[in-house]
C-alpha cells in the first residue's frame, strides 16, 4: 500500500495541472492529507461511493498520463543515473569540487 501511495503522490506531483479542482481537491486530501474517504465524502456532502469513484478515475487518468508522458519514470532514471554519476566521482574524481558542485547543482533541479 506504502509503493502505491508513493507512486500516486509522485504521479499527482507531475500531472496535477492536467487535473480538475475536484479531482486535485479530492487526491490532495486522501493521498497528501491521509484523509478517509468517509471524510472527504462529509466535507463535500457527498456520498462515500462518489468519492471513491472520483479518486478511483483519477488514478486511473494519472497512470494514463504517466504511459504517454512517461515523466515519472524519466524522473526516476535521472535520479538513477545522478547517484551512479556521484559515486563514480567521488571514487575517481573527489577532489574535483567544480564536478561535485555541478553534479549537487543537477540534484537541485529535480
Amino acid at each position: 500500500m506504502l509503493e502505491k501511495t508513493t507512486r500516486m503522490n509522485y504521479l499527482y506531483d507531475f500531472y496535477q495541472s492536467l487535473l480538475t479542482p475536484k479531482q486535485r481537491s479530492y487526491m490532495a486530501l486522501y493521498y497528501l492529507d491521509d484523509y478517509s474517504l468517509g471524510e472527504i465524502a462529509e466535507e463535500y456532502e457527498v456520498s462515500r461511493q462518489a468519492v471513491y469513484d472520483n479518486i478511483k478515475r483519477t488514478e486511473a487518468m494519472l497512470e494514463e498520463y504517466e504511459k504517454k508522458l512517461l515523466l515519472f519514470q524519466k524522473f526516476q532514471e535521472r535520479q538513477k543515473l545522478i547517484k551512479q554519476l556521484k559515486q563514480l566521482v567521488s571514487q575517481k574524481y573527489a577532489d574535483d569540487q567544480q564536478l561535485l558542485q555541478m553534479i549537487e547543482s543537477l540534484e537541485k533541479l529535480e
